[in-house]
């Protein structure tokens, strides 16, 4: 799916996340501080469809989010941005062990770091 606009990205990491067998996403019921984020059972997933780089305190924000969201069993969360992310925060999310998808405008998501990669090695 060719993005063309904020919705098709986060369509694109819809889609992507139910590929990884994340079923039921939809729009999270509380706002992220940029971008939107996205829940299913099991994961919260941010999307930053702006041309601005993604910052650590965005990277802090989702895990932050994934840990308050989690009661009695782990979830997981992930990023997908389409204008990648600073040296600070590929760093963050790293330390903190959250999955980096960048996606181009063919909507292709392309993992960042190791923890990406682990993510679409087990899926859900």
């Amino acid at each position: 799916m060719t993005i063309r606009d904020a919705r098709d990205a986060v369509t694109v990491a819809a889609l992507y996340l139910r590929w990884l067998g994340y079923l039921n996403t939809r729009s999270a019921a509380l706002r992220a501080p940029s971008g939107v984020r996205i829940t299913a059972r099991g994961i919260v997933a941010q999307v930053e469809p702006s041309l601005r780089r993604t910052a650590p305190r965005d990277i802090e924000c989702l895990w932050l989010s994934a840990m308050t969201e989690a009661d009695e069993t782990a979830v997981a969360c992930a990023f997908f941005s389409l204008a990648g992310y600073t040296d600070e925060a590929r760093t963050r999310a790293d330390a903190l062990g959250v999955p980096l998808f960048t996606m181009d405008l063919t909507g292709t998501p392309q993992p960042v770091n190791t923890a990406a990669d682990e993510l679409i090695a087990t899926g859900a």
